[in-house]
């Protein structure tokens, strides 16, 4: 699903408008139907709805689906906050529409005129919209900031207010920080960014049919994986294929005291479809990896407590497999790094880098010229800085993610709520599963796994992003459903694993 920035937006409602075609207002009607049809669905009528609109077409949407809500039985109280001395069309239009119905519009001037808001209350913001092009000050800041305070639970029409849509906002901007943002057709680049969390809440798009064939040529660099795109991209398995017919992965991982995180990304790989697991790990590695996952061939290093590249079994080189994976507790003494030093130039194939192996490269950056062509590295936010360097914010951290994935020819998966994975070419992906109880040590180590089984698999590099981190969300989601977010641990997501 694309992102479309303002200008887009616009031009869309206007592209909806001319090929329909429909009247504006007509427009403005469909989508604050579609959003009543949203709310009814959650919201008790017996809950008291108040209204804040302003005096543009996103204060249009809310004196409409005031009418509406009214017309159903909701009770419901109207606020117009007056910052300007002038309303759009379609807002006047709405305005005389409620007006037949109710004389119930209050007009909020000074912050006394600002009303109580309760608990047990819902409020509906409709006073800035989309084309925001200045912070929020005067009556306008003043209504924000007393939202904010109440206890009552606040629902955002397609964006809160005072948060832009594409470009940061001032450290002292005012902005709305709703429960739920219920947007139009398609998400904002503001939803999915991680300093906007507090100012997007849970979001929802509403299909208000906007033109699809213009959506479909919107030039973007920014998408948001939904569930059937996810689907689109996961293979049959053919009835008379074999282990060998989905690769032969190597994981190289582990040290002393941080073998948990070969176990785990062998157990996720595992449970990922690669044909055929060999796990190179230091020597005190052997024996737990032979124990707890015996579907893996497991090599160890004559070194028994790191990955000095020197294993004790003859065997492929790693450039003989059909991708390798490293990184997920391999720690950075000087023998590992010696061993990746030698490793990277003899790679054939993309491969996973993760972790340590990460942090190895952010120290020694001549090493990034010898990264494969579309290998796909995984850091957190951190090593992501440590590669590159410090943002002033998430806009600029979009830009530098760009930069880099297109200047080294990688797949770069930027860990995090809505993970963004960068592809060569310059696109995004944000993710769309996942939850808080992903925090936990560990799961970075399952989410290696998983992409080294699908790369094993043949699976493009960037086909085996967007559907690996769609999937270890997606088993996140499943134990958060079953045992809550708080108790989460990294066994859990592997068990959660699905590919169906």
């Amino acid at each position: 699903m694309k992102i479309l920035n303002v200008d887009q937006i616009r031009a869309l409602d206007q592209a909806t408008i001319q090929h329909e075609p429909i009247a504006p207002i007509n427009l403005m009607e469909r989508a604050a139907l579609t959003f009543v049809d949203w709310y009814v669905d959650r919201f008790d009528p017996k809950k008291r709805t108040k209204i804040f609109c302003g005096l543009g077409n996103n204060g249009g949407d809310g004196l409409a689906i005031a009418r509406l809500l009214l017309e159903r039985n909701y009770p419901v109280e109207v606020y117009v906050v007056r910052y300007a001395p002038r309303e759009s069309d379609d807002f006047m239009h709405n305005h005389r529409r409620l007006k037949l119905l109710t004389e119930e519009v209050r007009y909020v001037e000074l912050s006394h005129d600002i009303p109580t808001l309760r608990h047990d209350e819902v409020v509906i913001d409709a006073i800035l919209g989309s084309g925001l092009s200045r912070p929020a000050d005067g009556i306008v800041r003043a209504a924000i900031e007393a939202i904010n305070r109440a206890p009552a639970t606040v629902v955002s029409v397609d964006i809160a207010s005072g948060l832009y849509t594409d470009q940061p906002n001032g450290a002292d901007d005012v902005i709305l920080e709703p429960d739920y943002t219920v947007a139009f057709q398609l998400p904002k680049l503001a939803f999915v960014l991680p300093k906007n969390g507090w100012f997007v809440g849970e979001w929802h798009l509403i299909d208000i049919q906007l033109n699809k064939r213009f959506i479909d040529k919107a030039s973007t660099p920014y998408y948001v994986t939904q569930p059937h795109e996810a689907r689109l991209l996961l293979r049959k398995r053919d009835q008379y294929s074999n282990k060998g017919t989905y690769g032969h992965a190597l994981l190289m991982v582990g040290s002393y005291g941080k073998i948990g995180a070969a176990v785990l990304s062998t157990r996720a790989c595992l449970r990922s479809g690669v044909g055929l697991l060999t796990v190179q790990t230091p020597g005190c590695g052997y024996t737990i990896l032979q124990t707890a996952v015996p579907e893996a061939m497991c090599v160890p290093d004559q070194d028994e407590c790191i990955l000095s590249g020197k294993p004790t079994i003859d065997g492929p080189a790693p450039a003989d497999y059909t991708t390798v994976g490293i990184g997920p507790g391999i720690g950075k003494a000087d023998d590992t790094l010696t061993m990746l030093r030698e490793l990277l130039p003899t790679m054939k194939s993309p491969m996973v880098i993760d972790a340590d192996a990460l942090n190895l490269l952010s120290e020694n950056r001549e090493l990034y010229e010898q990264i494969p062509p579309n290998s796909i590295l995984t850091p957190h936010p951190k090593e992501f800085e440590r590669l590159t360097k410090p943002w002033e914010n998430d806009y600029e951290k979009l830009a530098i993610l760009r930069e880099f994935a297109q200047k080294y020819r990688v797949v770069v998966v930027l860990k995090g709520a809505h993970t963004a994975i960068a592809t060569p070419d310059g696109e995004v992906h944000f993710n769309a599963t996942g939850n808080p109880g992903l925090s936990t040590g560990g799961t970075g180590d399952v989410l290696t796994g998983v992409l080294t089984a699908l790369l094993a698999q043949g699976y493009d590099p960037v086909e085996a992003a967007v559907l690996g981190v769609y999937a270890h969300g997606l088993a996140g989601d499943r134990v958060a459903e079953r045992h809550g977010q708080v108790g989460m641990i990294a066994s859990d997501v592997i068990d959660a694993l699905r590919w169906e």
